[in-house]
């Protein structure tokens, strides 16, 4: 009797925060006087509770990626590798954040791994992808949902604070609670649903094409890798966007297999960058032949609407530019690359088909999935700044020529009103933060910044860098053959640029690594800083 007591009081708590908020807006309407104190405390009142649901999703998700980082790592650190080489625990830990992360940054060959240890970071990309952790969201959102007050005789229904769209405060009307409730449950099988026939498809074409094309069934052979194993991990990164392959030298090997590139290419665009176009494009199927009432209400309730329940599911027009976007930069890209590397060595023994189906496929990692078939160091310059461009674009990014942004009369008044907190102001825009990661990784890594300037140049630091905030995995490796005083026991490995970097380096780009996985709570960073 006292834990339901309990739970009354505390419904009735957020029920009075959330009249409260409301009554802002029927308050800052009112030409009275008398009400300006009310409309005050009103207003601090939202902005705090505005503040505590910005804040909240933040420290969920930082916790919710820390937390399996850690539990990775101390079980790779117990399982035995592969090989009589034992990586280092630092080395472990940098592997497990960068698969959780998606960032595909490696300092240890992945053909060291065991089995057992590739089942653990395959299992880590599952967890860390967008898909995934959305769906999460999504069936918290449905358990916490049905909460309902009265207020001046009108239903309020309680919208909970959305993470992709930095704690927001949302409010509607509705006169059937439940049909919210509905929608957020139909969503949530139809996302369930598109991952997992995506992954047994994509698994099932990458089998099926190792057991027709005995060249890259060899390759597999030669390495110790069961296909199954292959498949699997392959797949799941690929779709995650992480961009691991459990061999060496990563796609390179593959090069020559077209059929297997144009397997992985969909898996790569499916599972980020046209999630939201794809996903509305199955609700408008599924609502033309199945549960048409929730279908619409998703449809007609996208992510720039108050009644919003997904950040992912965008706006018809906003989807269609979305994917004309993405194919835009693949295009841009490809003529870029075709135009500067054709003839040039890093496509060299390749035939025109091959290097018609390669270039492509690199240009479609450029975004963020960082499988690559080609040794980016020897690359033009001009192509490397492309793909710090693209890495650094956040996945979402389209043309989107819309003048006003629609706003409910609740929002446009905390907008108005609300001045910023001192916190707040103090935030720096992403591009301040990635300046500031790449002088800290210039201070720890002097030394070998005067001792081989050619490795450890700035620009490729820059793509270091870049490419863990984008969590993408593209690096430029490290050669023995640039040194200017070459080194006798100098090895080279496959692994990247980064595994040659100091401790402290390798530490300051695991923060860079969770800082790019939470990127979207600071999009709008920076601005409190005028440039005039």
């Amino acid at each position: 009797m006292l834990h339901c007591n309990n739970k009354k009081k505390k419904r009735e708590r957020e029920t009075k925060k959330e009249s409260v908020c409301v009554c802002v807006c029927v308050c800052l309407n009112m030409k009275n006087y008398a009400c300006s104190l009310q409309r005050t405390r009103l207003l601090i009142c939202c902005s705090y509770h505005e503040f505590l649901a910005r804040l909240k999703p933040f420290l969920i998700y930082t916790f919710y990626f820390s937390s399996i980082s850690f539990v990775g790592f101390g079980i790779l650190t117990v399982l035995k590798p592969k090989t009589s080489f034992k990586p280092r625990n630092l080395d472990l830990l940098f592997t497990s954040a960068s698969s959780a992360t998606l960032s595909s940054m490696s300092t240890v060959e992945m053909e060291v791994f065991s089995t057992s240890q590739l089942i653990v970071i395959t299992i880590l990309m599952f967890m860390g992808g967008e898909v995934f952790t959305s769906m999460v969201e999504l069936l918290l959102k449905r358990s916490k949902f049905i909460r309902t007050c009265n207020f001046d005789g009108r239903k309020i229904e309680s919208v909970e604070s959305d993470p992709s769209s930095n704690g927001s405060i949302r409010f509607e009307y509705s006169n059937n609670p439940f049909s919210k409730y509905d929608s957020i449950k139909f969503l949530g099988h139809v996302v369930l649903g598109y991952l997992v026939v995506i992954h047994i498809l994509g698994i099932s074409f990458v089998l099926l094409y190792l057991c027709l094309v005995s060249s890259a069934e060899d390759v597999l052979r030669n390495k110790g890798l069961k296909k199954f194993m292959f498949a699997v991990f392959t797949v799941v990164s690929t779709f995650a966007n992480c961009g691991f392959v459990p061999t060496n030298e990563n796609m390179m090997v593959f090069i020559k297999n077209p059929g297997l590139l144009w397997i992985l290419i969909p898996q790569i665009l499916l599972g980020n960058t046209l999630f939201p176009s794809c996903l509305r494009f199955v609700i408008w199927v599924l609502g033309k032949k199945i549960k048409k009432a929730e279908a619409n209400y998703l449809l007609e309730n996208d992510n720039t609407t108050t009644s919003s329940v997904y950040f992912h599911l965008f706006p018809s027009q906003h989807s269609v530019l979305l994917a004309a976007t993405v194919f835009g930069f693949i295009i841009l890209g490809f003529v870029i690359f075709s135009s500067l590397e054709w003839n040039s060595a890093a496509l060299s023994g390749l035939n025109t088909y091959q290097k018609i189906v390669g270039i492509l496929f690199q240009c479609v990692n450029a975004r963020h999935s960082g499988e690559t078939i080609v040794d980016l160091s020897i690359i033009s310059p001009a192509i490397t700044v492309f793909f710090v461009v693209m890495m650094y674009l956040p996945p979402y990014t389209s043309f989107l020529p819309i003048t006003k942004d629609e706003e409910t009369p609740l929002e446009s008044v905390i907008r108005r009103k609300r001045r910023k907190t001192a916190a707040e102001n103090l935030v720096l825009s992403q591009l301040s933060y990635l300046v500031i990661f790449i002088i800290i990784i210039c201070i720890t890594e002097r030394k070998s910044l005067k001792k081989d300037p050619v490795n450890f140049s700035v620009l490729n630091i820059t793509v270091e860098v870049i490419s863990a905030y984008g969590n993408v995995g593209f690096t430029t490796g490290y050669s023995c053959e640039r040194q200017i005083k070459p080194d006798p026991n100098c090895v080279n490995k496959w692994y990247g640029f980064s595994g040659k970097w100091s401790d402290k380096g390798k530490i300051v780009l695991i923060i860079v690594m969770f800082f790019g996985r939470l990127k979207k709570f600071n999009m709008n960073g920076g601005q409190a800083w005028k440039l005039l």
